[in-house]
């Protein structure tokens, strides 16, 4: 992973994709070519309300401008209503990306299970697929066909898209596509939270746990209590900035809380090591990483760590915060 800046693309138009899914087209303000991208990248989104949130991008990477697909939720923390509510075609966002932690892998056979908004990074990987060539069908969930996106997309690649709406079938029997341990393809699977546990369970058992692949748009309760829960060694630490700041993180607070609490204003978003917006470089000092994202190379490495939820194995950390 690395480091990236926050720059400016303009919404130049939003497309009612479902009854409480809205699409946001954005482009550069003058023009100019939007970086580059492949299928199951993502962007942080700084609203100009302050909030930033994290969405896949489900457009065509061939395209010159970005699409991004946003679910109102009643419940959530106020990003999806702000989008749904106040958003309107002309205004600025910033954003930050594209990055990507679900990159399509080379495969023999590909299987794509979708559930609900879970289908934005799946989209572009059908695409990929289906250009290419490769031998893929997708499994696309939801409670009704009113509350799936893209299903007139997806319409043109025939029987290769099972649609699955609960308010006609029931539940979709996952056991059926899952419980063969030594089955031929690799998965790719995102959507909620109950879903991918699900997956998780009826995989556990795979000859190959590498033919994986999940995306969680929200951390698991149980995996989220385990990682803000007190661990045998932690303990009170100093950081540092580069910027000439000093702060104590004491146990049971963690560096993204501590520098909170010192009047400093770190993006952040999840608060749960899966989305990435609030990694920082590490100048020195060695790392606990508790995140979900980076990889062991990354995390060997030791350059970078999510400050929502990593710590300092010593007394002393180093960080590029400015």
């Amino acid at each position: 992973m690395s480091t990236l800046e926050f720059f400016e693309t303009e919404v130049h138009s939003m497309t009612r994709e479902s009854d409480s899914v809205l699409s946001l087209n954005l482009r550069h303000p003058l023009g100019e070519v939007l970086p580059s991208w492949c299928a199951g990248a993502h962007l942080d989104v700084l609203l100009p309300n302050g909030l930033v949130r994290q969405y896949s991008l489900c457009s065509d990477p061939a395209e010159s401008s970005w699409r991004i697909a946003v679910l109102r939720e009643p419940a959530g923390r106020g990003g999806s209503a702000y989008i749904h509510d106040e958003l309107r075609p002309g205004t600025k966002v910033q954003v930050r990306g594209p990055k990507n932690n679900f990159a399509l892998d080379p495969a023999g056979k590909y299987v794509f299970l979708a559930g609900g908004i879970g289908i934005t990074p799946i989209l572009p990987m059908v695409r990929a697929a289906a250009a290419a060539g490769a031998d893929w069908k997708l499994v696309y969930l939801g409670r009704s066909r009113t509350s799936m996106a893209f299903l007139g997309e997806l319409a043109s690649y025939g029987d290769a898209v099972h649609v699955h709406a609960d308010d006609e079938s029931g539940i979709y029997p996952l056991a059926g596509l899952l419980e063969d341990p030594a089955g031929d393809f690799d998965l790719y699977a995102c959507g909620p939270g109950p879903l991918l546990n699900v997956i998780q369970k009826m995989t556990a058992e795979w000859d190959d746990p590498a033919r994986l692949h999940f995306e969680r748009f929200a951390a698991d309760p149980q995996l989220s209590a385990e990682t803000h829960a007190p661990h045998a060694g932690d303990h009170e630490f100093v950081v540092e900035t580069t910027g000439g700041d000093e702060f104590t993180v004491p146990t049971g607070t963690s560096i993204l809380e501590a520098m909170e609490q010192a009047g400093l204003s770190p993006l952040s978003s999840c608060r749960e090591g899966i989305c990435g917006t609030c990694e920082t470089t590490v100048v020195s000092g060695e790392v606990e990483h508790r995140d979900s994202l980076l990889s062991e190379e990354e995390r060997e490495a030791g350059d970078t760590m999510m400050i929502c939820v990593s710590r300092c194995k010593g007394r002393r950390l180093v960080l590029n915060l400015g």
